[in-house]
């Protein structure tokens, strides 16, 4: 019985950890946000960002979970982007290590300018995480929109992800952290 059940865990693992990778989300062309939030830690993220910005497809641009001491003019040159559009548009948060901080972070920023649509950009296989740690700290009044930054993870990578997705959300479901 015990096996049997394990066999179904694993099988329902197995399918799971398939669809999460045939779904893995691409970038999201041709929509306007209020905002765009890029959590750092991933190749592409913030380039991708900056492009979106410059594209005028959102207001303003947070950079969350940026390392102590870096400075604006630090990624404007890192990013050869102008410090001006650093100084008007973009934001860097400081106060997040982690994808459950950066949603924290991320929800007072969204709450201090009142924003009601956000374009999340992060890395495909990291999205559906990242995106269902923000909703549950911005609750459904304010829309999330995932734009995938593709990327060439390894399988561990992946795995890790993938189980860190199924345990977060069977703790938000059962009010842990939530």
């Amino acid at each position: 019985m015990i096996v049997r059940l394990f066999g179904v865990f694993g099988l329902a693992w197995a399918f799971g950890f398939a669809l999460f990778m045939l779904m893995l989300p691409e970038p999201l062309d041709g929509v306007t946000t209020d905002a765009i939030v890029v959590p750092t830690g991933g190749a592409g993220r913030i380039d991708r960002g900056i492009v979106l910005l410059r594209r005028h497809q959102a207001r303003r641009m947070l950079v969350t979970g940026v390392a102590p001491g870096v400075r604006p003019i630090d990624l404007a040159l890192e990013y050869r982007t102008s410090p001006a559009l650093f100084a008007c548009c973009i934001d860097l948060g400081g106060d997040a290590v982690d994808t459950r901080s950066n949603a924290e972070e991320t929800a007072r920023w969204v709450r201090v300018h009142r924003y009601r649509s956000v374009r999340l950009v992060t890395s495909d296989w990291h999205l559906a995480r990242a995106r269902m740690e923000l909703s549950a700290a911005l609750g459904k009044d304010v829309v999330i929109l995932g734009d995938g930054v593709g990327g060439t993870p390894r399988l561990g990578t992946l795995v890790n992800e993938y189980n860190k997705l199924i345990l977060r959300r069977i703790a938000l479901w059962i009010g842990f952290g939530g």
